[in-house]
């Protein structure tokens, strides 16, 4: 075989493992159950999380969803979408801690809702929304840990916290932020403070609050996407420079005398 040939084969089979591992990558980062919005304010009322859920498996798919909601910092009055295919139960825990409102002192709150009969397949993803009263107002971040089972019995625990100032954990929870609320805004939108008192006027700036919440979402999640985009395209055009400049090289030793 020619030094031409072997310049060109290697060349070739390195672009192929690079581009492969750089696709690999790209699929892996997009590949986690995530909860949308990431944030809402602290104490927010009468919002919905949707916990969105992908299959990462060539040859298996999606059976069951368990999603963990916290005890310690208890999210209120949650409420259930019907999903298509799927059945949801729900399960609720007596908390050590009863939380105090305005309706009353909560004694028991939901601590873990499962989903089954549905199948999420490869290259689909599903989103399962769930509805709460209010959101704690004694923290700043909520972890949902979540079991996700595939029809050939394997489990992927994403059950590991993210560490302030270290990278993101291979098998990371869904983990929503909670920011402190401007005065007099709604909880609602996701960004405000408390809720006002005056029931016929909360009502219609809740409609408008949440129709903001799913602009800002969908343009969040467009923004993340492009930008997941880009950076995947870059690495492309990277592995493709590398294939012209072995040929290049090729070329090169095969033009001298």
């Amino acid at each position: 075989m020619s030094p031409t040939s072997t310049t060109l084969r290697r060349t070739g089979t390195l672009a192929a493992l690079t581009l492969a591992g750089v696709l690999a990558a790209a699929g892996a980062a997009s590949a986690h159950v995530t909860v949308h919005p990431e944030s809402y304010a602290k104490g927010a009322t009468d919002g919905v999380l949707s916990f969105r859920v992908p299959n990462e498996e060539d040859t298996a798919s999606t059976t069951k969803v368990q999603v963990f909601l916290p005890t310690d910092h208890p999210v209120l009055g949650v409420l259930v979408t019907p999903q298509a295919g799927w059945t949801a139960k729900v399960t609720t825990t007596k908390l050590k801690k009863p939380v105090k409102t305005d309706d009353g002192t909560i004694t028991d709150a939901v601590s873990e809702i499962t989903w089954t009969g549905g199948r999420i397949r490869h290259g689909e993803f599903q989103d399962f929304d769930v509805a709460f009263g209010q959101l704690p107002d004694d923290t700043g971040r909520l972890s949902f840990k979540t079991l996700q089972t595939y029809s050939d019995g394997s489990v992927v625990r994403w059950i590991e916290e993210a560490k302030a100032g270290a990278d993101e954990p291979e098998n990371p929870a869904p983990a929503l932020t909670l920011t402190a609320g401007g005065a007099g805004a709604e909880a609602s939108n996701g960004s405000g403070g408390a809720a006002g008192s005056d029931a016929d006027s909360a009502a219609p700036s809740s409609a408008s609050s949440s129709k903001d919440t799913k602009e800002s979402t969908a343009s969040d999640t467009a923004d993340d996407s492009t930008a997941r985009s880009l950076g995947t395209a870059g690495l492309v055009v990277g592995v493709l420079g590398l294939i012209a400049a072995g040929f290049a090289l090729a070329r090169g030793r095969n033009a001298r005398p």
